[in-house]
């Protein structure tokens, strides 16, 4: 599956205080052929499902997405991906539940590329920065530093389109528990620790 010159997905033959405001982040038998599902889904779908069982796991998808550096798509992103389209909590998706993943990666992939001019398979800080403001997110270019130096620990430079996607699913789920206790919508709550730990884990991937 691919991006430039990546694997991704292509052609099968071949608010205050960084408060988001409004922030809404892009969406989510085999055989016989389903007639209701896209012949490029099927295809991939297909492809992706390597033993056969008509689902597909975090190690199918993982081996069929690369970052565009060369790498593969981490563990992180594809248990991640599978978890949110994994109605039946089996750690699989069957094709119905492949589409709505397939139809999300492309429109994160579609707001990737748009920072990504180059097609270099990464965005740099600054490019990060602009992604999500226009996300509706005001973070401090210290914080951004923070998400750079998390995902890139070596060079402190760079995210792939593996690592874009994790930490915007990331934001958005902290803004949600976020929003629910900012009952002022000023920005600020207080927590308890108890609290803060339900936060901290059920937002964790």
């Amino acid at each position: 599956m691919s991006y430039g010159g990546y694997n991704m997905y292509g052609d099968p033959q071949g608010g205050a205080g960084g408060y988001a405001q409004g922030y809404t982040a892009p969406p989510g038998a085999y055989p016989p052929q389903n007639s209701e599902i896209a012949p490029e889904v099927q295809q991939w779908f297909n492809m992706v499902d390597r033993d056969r069982s008509g689902k597909i796991n975090c190690t199918e998808l993982q081996a069929a997405l690369a970052n565009g550096k060369g790498q593969s798509f981490s563990e992180t992103a594809c248990k991640l991906m599978i978890s949110m389209f994994d109605n039946d909590a089996s750690g699989t998706i069957d094709i119905n539940e492949f589409e709505k993943l397939f139809n999300y990666i492309n429109q994160w992939l579609t707001v990737f590329k748009t920072y990504d001019r180059d097609s270099s398979g990464h965005i740099d800080e600054a490019e990060l920065y602009q992604a999500l403001t226009q996300m509706g997110f005001r973070f401090s270019q210290e914080f951004i530093q923070f998400l750079i130096k998390k995902n890139d620990p070596q060079n402190h430079k760079e995210v792939s389109v593996d690592q874009f996607i994790v930490l915007c699913v990331q934001i958005q789920r902290f803004t949600e528990a976020f929003r629910q206790r900012d009952t002022q919508q000023n920005g600020t709550i207080t927590i308890g620790f108890e609290d803060f730990l339900t936060i901290a884990i059920g937002c964790s991937i």
